[in-house]
């Protein structure tokens, strides 16, 4: 095989499944080359990744040797898509009764959900997790994009316990948005042994459902190491969880649109 072939092959192999261990011991055995010359080429990727600002490939050390593919999204073309997309959630046909944003268009485009899995798992992917928790349904597609980029399984906390989920545990709370008692469940054998949590959900106002599914995961003995949410409201202020990272801020709804921006790093706790 030659090199130009391996160097798209590789790289390809890469960027299909970020996140995931790639033995280059393997590798070599069917594609008949040297390790050695698998490292060169791994070298050569990760250099224009690097340079592309499009993720790092890291080094496993083992004794089968490999790597693996972190995505990342380059600034100006983070700043440009966020940008795009709180201008196109801004115009007046987008405000919802009580005060809520249509989105569902937008977190229906796969090309979205993929551009903020990336940018979620950028943001945690030094925390560990190994399982990305959402709430049915809206959040399940962006946690779906999130733990493919992270390589981690992904645990649907549902609103009904379901006979299909098996054992689960379930827990009541205060809905932040209409005050109503509700009730969340978890299958028992949703969650990895030792579980390291990252909550992903579209939208957080107070984070009622978040400090619900935190607590819920305690009965696991998960360590909650964050919560990422697409819009976050900017008021009120303080959230009912901590460490949370939103992409986009809604600062004012009105007949007239909504004041959605991007949410900078200092604006996230």
């Amino acid at each position: 095989m030659q090199r130009t072939d391996r160097l798209i092959r590789l790289t390809q192999i890469l960027l299909e499944r970020p996140g995931h261990p790639v033995s280059l011991a393997h590798l070599a055995e069917a594609w008949g080359v040297a390790k050695s010359t698998l490292s060169e080429d791994v070298a050569s990727i990760r250099r224009t990744l690097l340079e592309a600002g499009k993720g790092t490939v890291e080094t496993l050390v083992g004794v089968q040797g490999g790597v693996r593919y972190h995505a990342d999204v380059p600034t100006a073309e983070r700043e440009g898509f966020l940008a795009d997309l709180a201008k196109r959630l801004s115009g007046p046909e987008r405000v919802l009764p009580g005060g809520f944003v249509y989105m569902s268009d937008v977190l229906g485009n796969p090309y979205v959900l993929d551009a903020v899995g990336r940018m979620f798992s950028t943001q945690f992917w030094s925390k560990r997790v190994n399982v990305v928790v959402t709430v049915e349904t809206k959040g399940i597609t962006l946690a779906t994009a999130t733990a493919r980029h992270l390589d981690v399984p992904i645990a649907i906390v549902r609103r009904d316990q379901r006979v299909t989920e098996g054992a689960a545990i379930s827990t009541h709370y205060v809905s932040g948005s209409n005050r109503r008692i509700q009730t969340m469940s978890l299958g028992k054998r949703a969650m990895p042994a030792d579980a390291r949590a990252l909550i992903v959900d579209d939208f957080m106002r107070a984070g009622a459902t978040a400090r619900a599914v935190v607590d819920l995961l305690k009965e696991f003995a998960a360590e909650v190491v964050g919560t990422a949410v697409f819009m976050a409201t900017s008021q009120p202020a303080e959230k009912m969880v901590d460490n949370y990272f939103s992409l986009l801020r809604v600062h004012e709804v009105s007949a007239q649109g909504a004041d959605v921006q991007p949410a900078s790093f200092a604006d996230n706790s």
